[in-house]
């Protein structure tokens, strides 16, 4: 429900400003949270009708287009975490890969919710706009983390199993 009616060009300007806040107020809340909310075991865990990650190589392509994603991960020094480019295939490494990719699609997930934020100075029919706008540039974001992350989890198996039949032997 519109409650604040301003000029187009002050509209626009709104809009231009309240995006970035929205994205990296949800980036922010992502970063904070505890790393034991990502876990494997929750909502990121890989479901059985993705195929370990193949359904979105196999409808969108993934693997021809992730390297153009941006990686969001050192925008905060202290806290990110590269994904884009791993440094060490380090079981704990590729760990904390995943904890990452976990955080990332968190954050995507929560930068497309507020779109209705919008409502409160814009038009009805822009909110459509806003809310198409919100899953162009999270949405590949969100298949490139759901894509990777049983990848690096199958990764993270074969070392387990590796260190453990060398161990035995």
């Amino acid at each position: 429900m519109r409650v604040i009616y301003l000029s187009t060009p002050w509209t626009l300007l709104l809009c231009f400003l309240v995006w970035p806040v929205l994205q990296v107020s949800a980036a922010l809340i992502c970063l904070y949270l505890p790393d034991r909310f990502y876990s494997a075991r929750s909502f990121f865990r890989t479901h059985a009708f993705e195929k370990d990650g193949r359904i979105y190589d196999r409808i969108f392509r993934v693997s021809r287009w992730k390297h153009l994603l941006p990686d969001g991960g050192m925008v905060f020094r202290k806290r990110g975490f590269r994904k884009k480019h791993l440094d060490s295939f380090s079981e704990e490494n590729l760990t904390r890969f995943l904890t990452e990719s976990a955080r990332g699609e968190l954050t995507h997930w929560l930068a497309i919710l507020p779109f209705w934020v919008f409502g409160f100075f814009v038009p009805p029919e822009v909110i459509w706009c806003m809310l198409f706008y919100a899953l162009i540039v999270n949405m590949p974001c969100i298949l490139a983390q759901r894509y990777n992350r049983p990848r690096v989890e199958r990764l993270i198996a074969h070392l387990q199993k590796r260190r453990t039949h060398t161990l035995s032997e």
